[in-house]
């Protein structure tokens, strides 16, 4: 007791924490942090987010939209019909009413990229008239739970167009996992996947064709109104990138008539 008397006689004042503080900056200066992102000032990130305001709402309309439906949501229809969205089309779709489908860039296991739908247009524009098939058969899978169903599609597809040169078939596997879309990881995961690249000496044999898209899908999902992601979806695309025909889910006999009628009818067009 006597000691902290003794100092507190001693101690100033005039003594306060704000004091204390200011003395303790002029021995120590703020030493300026290495990350740029910290140097970056308030006032940067007000004007910043101001000038993206449209991107901002574009965003926030987004995240509404997706929480509006989430997998417990998909579960629940899969119980209800078991991925059957809608019946699939019982006869071809007009070109005239027929829309395009969304430009997709996918990869094979090889790391090569080919640009859907493959179309005269676009980044195939310098292919020839003899490589554009005159109707591509592609279908989307979101998660490993579809596989079966693209299966009950394919395979009857195959057995009945399996010699046609003019027909293409692309099975397209989404990867939209931030880790698994890195460079490093998506290399690795393409090397285990790898396959033989269809072509060579079975060219006149129609092929499946596997392929991966990494990334964000979610606008690509929006413009073909896709909301059910357990399930799988097939489309019937001419040689322009329309879709003339499309359905989901496993495949009934009546669908399968419907899908393989269509496709002779491409042919002739």
């Amino acid at each position: 007791m006597l000691r902290l008397k003794r100092l507190v006689s001693v101690a100033p004042k005039n003594f306060n924490g704000g004091n204390l503080l200011r003395e303790e900056a002029k021995l120590f200066p703020k030493i300026p942090s290495r990350t740029p992102s910290r140097l970056t000032s308030t006032r940067f990130l007000d004007i910043y987010q101001m000038g993206n305001k449209e991107a901002i709402e574009k965003e926030r309309a987004r995240l509404k939209d997706e929480m509006s439906r989430g997998y417990f949501a998909d579960m629940s229809d899969m119980k209800q019909h078991g991925g059957k969205i809608a019946m699939a089309n019982k006869i071809i779709i007009p070109s005239t009413a027929a829309v395009k489908f969304p430009t997709l860039e996918v990869n094979y296991s090889d790391g090569s990229i080919l640009k859907l739908p493959f179309t005269s247009d676009g980044d195939n524009a310098d292919a020839s008239k003899s490589d554009i098939p005159k109707a591509s058969l592609v279908c989307l899978s979101f998660r490993a739970s579809s596989q079966p169903m693209v299966d009950s599609w394919t395979s009857p597809f195959l057995n009945t167009f399996g010699h046609s040169s003019d027909i293409r078939l692309y099975e397209v596997s989404f990867i939209d996992s931030w880790l698994l879309r890195r460079s490093l990881i998506k290399k690795l995961l393409l090397k285990v996947m790898r396959k033989p690249k269809p072509g060579g000496e079975n060219q006149d044999t129609l092929q499946k064709q596997i392929v991966y898209s990494f990334g964000d899908h979610y606008y690509f999902r929006k413009e073909l109104k896709i909301l059910n992601l357990l399930t799988g979806y097939i489309y019937l695309v001419d040689k322009l990138g329309k879709i003339r025909w499309q359905g989901s889910g496993m495949a009934t006999q009546d669908e399968l008539s419907s899908l393989l009628c269509c496709t002779a009818l491409l042919m002739k067009e």
